[in-house]
């Protein structure tokens, strides 16, 4: 009788273990598809750009498929490149001014459209236009806009006997970099605002009441109930907007193509200008994996501020 039960159980354990296998193996198949997705559109694009930026790849490799293998000097070409430090420079010009704008902006806008009011919807709507316009129209209007003698925003300065002659936003050195910040601006605060106000939405009104009672009202309360609240999804949206801000291209070439003078070189415009204008690809290669790096070490900050955000 026992040598019964116990192979009953003995059989049991391996009808369990076959179909746990089987749970598992069914498991993997749903996520193969993704992963091979994965592989084949991230995967090869990023170690083929690797691979490239050690070779001295350029237009008469497609012809001949020969590509010398040159280990760093790609890196360490375009790292003494004089045109290298500027970049870097307004790189990280280009995306503090940015970000700090856009956040700055966009809170202020979530925090008045948390007041309930007529149009509120609409007017939140409309606010995402600048999202949705594809980039290289944004960047064609705002060309035509910031044009030094046609444009409307010198005209409407000097109509307003603001300036007496016309800004070159565009055609400065001086001038040009703080123009296509601005541009970048307005089309990055909807994104801001957008997750911005998802995240005030989430502080439940009886924080606010019950901070009245104790005095906490108006800046006190910001800083009080809704900063603490709103501090992770802050910072998810400080991170997200670097990794995106850094990479920026088009928006640059729409407006400047990195002039004048390069006055609004960045690191994703040089490397586009060594690939795509210069053809060496292999050094425009490492401009952009040392683009993928810094962006890198960003995405690790949002990681850890999204994990922190689900933990509170």
């Amino acid at each position: 009788m026992v040598a019964l039960t116990r192979t009953t159980v003995a059989g049991r354990e391996r009808v369990r273990g076959r179909r746990r296998r089987g749970e598992d193996l069914t498991k993997v198949l749903f996520v193969l598809p993704a992963a091979v997705a994965m592989v084949a559109l991230f995967g090869y694009p990023v170690v083929k750009n690797l691979l490239m930026s050690l070779q001295d790849y350029t237009l008469k490799t497609f012809f001949t498929g020969v590509a010398p293998w040159v280990g760093l000097q790609n890196y360490s070409t375009v790292v003494h490149d004089k045109l290298f430090a500027d970049a870097m420079l307004n790189t990280a010009l280009f995306t503090v001014g940015s970000i700090a704008f856009q956040f700055v902006i966009g809170l202020g806008l979530a925090l008045f459209f948390r007041n309930r009011f007529p149009l509120g919807g609409l007017l939140r709507s409309l606010l995402l236009l600048p999202w949705l316009l594809p980039l290289i129209v944004s960047s064609a209007t705002w060309r035509s806009i910031l044009e030094q003698d046609s444009g409307i925003l010198n005209r409407t300065l000097m109509g307003l006997h603001i300036v007496n002659d016309p800004v070159p936003w565009l055609n400065s050195p001086s001038v040009a970099l703080i123009a296509v910040i601005g541009v970048n601006i307005w089309i990055g605060i909807p994104f801001n605002v957008t997750l911005l106000y998802s995240g005030l939405s989430e502080i439940p009104d009886e924080l606010y009441e019950a901070g009245q009672l104790d005095g906490a009202t108006g800046w006190r309360a910001f800083f009080h109930i809704t900063w603490p609240n709103l501090r992770s999804v802050a910072g998810v949206v400080l991170m997200l907007g670097v990794v995106y801000t850094i990479k920026v291209l088009d928006i640059i070439l729409g407006l400047t193509g990195g002039g004048p003078a390069n006055a609004t070189q960045t690191l994703a415009t040089q490397s586009y200008e060594k690939s795509f204008v210069d053809f060496k690809f292999g050094q425009g290669a490492a401009l952009s994996n040392i683009l993928i790096a810094i962006s890198f070490v960003f995405a690790i900050f949002y990681l850890r501020s999204t994990r922190r955000a689900v933990d509170e």
